[in-house]
């Protein structure tokens, strides 16, 4: 098995100070002397990244992410432990990264190529590529302190992707830009993908996450959680927001007494029910279906929503949605609660799906999610092709010849 990253034992240490002497004599009164706390960014982080494959990173703010990205980078460098990569690198970690704002776009894309290790003359044969790609013909030869922040990104995406890279390391930067200029990166990802370039991608989209990574690193407080396919790891981050969420709802009560908050509401079981369940393990086109979850609620919860989420086997969403919130002084009351999510028939054709279930709050905060939930394959006995079964009919002069349904 050939490794395009190697991370092993990765830690890395940050002094946080606390207060900043500006005057000589506060300087030698003080020797020089700041107060600091230690701060820990990583901490004995150890992955192996396959050559070829697509990675996510996901974690919630202060977690680690950027500074891991940031250590293969080599633009940090780790208190212990090492980075080993094989081949060459290109990072897009951050909006503006290694822009000079007094140089123009043109000077710019000379000065991050030659950053990220072309000669000036192949730059010279991918600049018009660049430029069009990042569709700033116009501004070319503007100074980038101008440019708004879609067309910085589009920019520094643009020269990163264009160096060829073994290895892309993207931050964020994906959900920058207008949807058409993100489906053009994930396009380019995509084609990377293919030709087995390795990727490792940090996004706040768990949606985006799903349809582009093989595996995802979740990370919590510099450790990591995790190294699982994409349903799994995004299954334990939400779990890990919950837990988080619930300790930081511990409050000092009138008395002074400290309560514990307990978590609100746990999804104990799902299960699918649809016409020949008994005998077979697939739907048919145009079967209805019952997805059935149990939920067992600590305290009453004002307001609570129910969603549900249907993926493909690419893990692209095919459908989701969630309830109206409970109204009317209506509330989730405590105990062992039933749910349903009922679809009177299913038009989707062949193929295999996977049920993602949630409760969330009134603000539609996540209390609880099963993900995955629940699979099943769907068996389409007619003639059509594609995602979903729709009724057609054909005519000739007016006349119907045939109806597909």
């Amino acid at each position: 098995m050939s490794y395009a990253v190697e991370i092993q034992g990765l830690s890395k240490h940050f002094r946080l100070y606390h207060e900043k002497y500006t005057s000589l004599k506060e300087r030698v009164l003080h020797a020089g002397n700041l107060p600091y706390d230690d701060f820990w960014a990583l901490q004995d982080v150890t992955v192996n990244i396959e050559a070829g494959k697509t990675i996510g990173v996901l974690g919630r703010n202060g977690s680690g992410k950027s500074t891991l990205l940031k250590c293969i980078a080599g633009i940090l460098q780790p208190s212990s432990g090492q980075v080993i990569v094989r081949g060459q690198l290109a990072a897009m970690l951050e909006l503006g990264a290694g822009m000079q704002p007094e140089l123009s776009g043109r000077e710019n894309i000379y000065l991050n190529g030659s950053l990220l290790g072309l000669s000036r003359r192949e730059i010279d044969r991918r600049f018009d590529e660049i430029v069009a790609f990042a569709e700033l013909e116009q501004f070319i030869d503007n100074q980038v302190r101008y440019y708004s922040s879609g067309m910085y990104v589009r920019l520094g995406f643009a020269v990163a992707v264009n160096v060829d890279p073994d290895v892309l390391l993207v931050d964020e930067v994906l959900a920058v830009g207008d949807e058409r200029f993100q489906q053009k990166c994930l396009d380019k990802v995509s084609e990377f993908q293919e030709e087995g370039r390795t990727i490792i991608v940090v996004s706040h989209s768990p949606d985006m996450m799903r349809q582009i990574c093989e595996e995802i690193i979740v990370m919590d407080h510099g450790h990591v959680l995790t190294v699982a396919p994409p349903g799994e790891a995004i299954r334990i981050f939400r779990d890990s927001l919950i837990a988080a969420d619930a300790a930081q709802a511990e409050q000092e009560d009138e008395f002074g007494a400290r309560s514990t908050v307990q978590r609100q509401v746990e999804i104990t079981e799902v299960g699918l029910e649809f016409p020949g369940a008994g005998e077979r393990t697939y739907l048919v086109t145009g079967d209805s279906l019952r997805v059935r979850a149990k939920l067992v609620t600590a305290h009453a919860i004002p307001g609570a929503r129910f969603g549900l989420t249907l993926l493909n086997e690419r893990n692209e969403t095919v459908f989701g949605a969630q309830s109206d919130a409970l109204s009317g002084g209506d509330v989730l009351d405590p105990g062992e609660r039933d749910i349903s999510f009922v679809f009177d028939t299913v038009p989707l054709l062949d193929g295999r799906f996977t049920v993602n279930v949630d409760v969330r709050d009134s603000h539609s905060m996540m209390l609880a999610n099963a993900e995955p939930a629940a699979t099943f394959e769907v068996m389409n006995p007619g003639r059509s092709v594609g995602m979903f079964s729709l009724a057609m009919r054909t005519e000739l002069d007016g006349q119907t010849i045939s109806s597909s349904v």
